[in-house]
């Protein structure tokens, strides 16, 4: 019997997140709320807590302090076995720059490697929704010889500009790379998708080091840089993620997995949570989304001061939030937010211990943490004149930045 490979976990949370902007605007991506109760890097560490691989080191570099607060104060792991989250800010270790692209990250970090001397290094994104159970995509690499592993699924091609896309041979070896092209290759025998990398790598040690050393090229990128050259060097293989297994899963959430990379599509994977019968199910007991948990009462759904009745449907609502003679529907309600009387809020994501006054009307919306919105405020309504003070999505969903207290009308 083969004996359990020796498994570090890198995961990656430095990026800036352009284009989840203004929610990033004073928070790193994966720091960013998701469905009220979450953080984005929940779901990628959550997935390594049920696998068991619990020596997880977490890179950091843009606005990271609310992301390595709720790290430290959420993410803690058996210290007497020896096992660990922690974040590691970019160390300036290979000189005065901070960190020029992903591999850039793990070659400044190579020291964390040094001290675990891992024979497998998993390297993850942070900011994606999906259940994966690593050990199995492990488990095909370590069998397969390869020296990196690419998880990968179909996305419809016009969606694939924004992805690393993957040509791949009948056994699984890679033999093309194209990262964020313009026209991407089409998988054989269907011209409408395309085999994308979830960004999402197992490395054999000793590859990862010698790829990320500078010799005679520097690469900072992962999938501008690394792949293509391990591609070039016949040593890459895709691990096909719709056949993961995970234990209390059904086939309709198999292969979910979603890139919140844009206002939209952030939107999106909050909204598929919210369905009668949800894409994604985050009461699964057996392979559980974990997170911080609030000191904080339960929901509360309750008649108006002036004994207005409340109504709720298809809407998650989040410990300490309280709905009090208004109006919400197919919408997610974070902890300890308020909203008052003759309030309709549809269709919209509400941060936590956010101020909804009386008469306020609110229709896809994203509502940032400590916003006030005050009485019989209109907004996702008029989206013309939204835009003169709001971010608005491609799609018109309206976006009020953390913190703003909103004029009375």
């Amino acid at each position: 019997m083969r004996p359990e490979p020796k498994v570090l976990v890198i995961v990656l949370a430095g990026g800036e997140g352009k284009r989840l902007q203004p929610l990033t605007n004073d928070r790193a991506k994966p720091a960013v709320p998701f469905a009220g109760t979450y953080r984005l890097i929940d779901f990628a560490l959550s997935n390594f807590a049920n696998a068991g691989y619990l020596k997880i080191v977490v890179l950091t570099q843009y606005k990271s302090h609310s992301l390595d607060r709720h790290i430290s104060q959420t993410w803690r792991f058996s210290a007497m076995l020896d096992n660990y989250v922690t974040p590691v800010p970019a160390q300036m270790r290979r000189g005065p720059y901070w960190f020029q692209g992903s591999a850039d990250a793990i070659y400044q970090n190579l020291n964390l490697i040094a001290d675990e001397s891992p024979d497998i290094v998993c390297v993850f994104g942070a900011d994606h929704i999906y259940r994966m159970d690593p050990r199995q995509m492990v488990d095909e690499h370590v069998q397969s010889g390869a020296g990196v592993t690419v998880a990968a699924i179909p996305v419809p091609k016009h969606e694939a500009t924004e992805f690393g896309v993957i040509e791949v041979a009948e056994d699984g070896r890679i033999i093309a790379f194209h990262e964020k092209v313009p026209s991407p290759p089409t998988m054989p025998g269907n011209d409408q998708m395309c085999l994308a990398s979830m960004g999402n790598y197992v490395f054999d040690t000793q590859t990862l080091i010698d790829v990320v050393t500078p010799r005679e090229n520097s690469y900072t990128d992962l999938g501008s840089h690394v792949i293509p050259a391990l591609t070039e060097a016949g040593v890459a293989r895709a691990y096909d993620f719709s056949k993961n297994e995970v234990p209390g899963q059904d086939e309709r959430e198999k292969g979910y997995w979603r890139d919140v990379g844009t206002i939209d599509s952030f939107f999106h994977a909050n909204m598929d949570l919210i369905a009668p019968v949800p894409i994604f199910n985050l009461y699964n007991e057996k392979w559980p989304v974990f997170t911080s948990r609030r000191a904080l009462p339960p929901a509360k759904v309750s008649r108006g001061r002036g004994g207005e009745p409340s109504f709720v449907d298809g809407s998650l609502l989040c410990q300490g939030s309280i709905i009090s003679g208004s109006h919400v529907e197919r919408s997610i309600v974070g902890p300890g937010a308020f909203i008052d009387h003759d309030a309709h809020v549809t269709d919209s994501i509400i941060f936590p211990d956010v101020r909804i006054g009386p008469g306020v009307r609110l229709h896809r919306c994203i509502v940032d943490k400590n916003v006030v919105v005050p009485e019989w405020t209109r907004i996702g309504l008029e989206l013309d004149a939204d835009r003169q003070q709001f971010t608005v999505s491609d799609e018109g969903v309206v976006v009020i930045e953390k913190g703003r207290r909103l004029p009375r009308n």
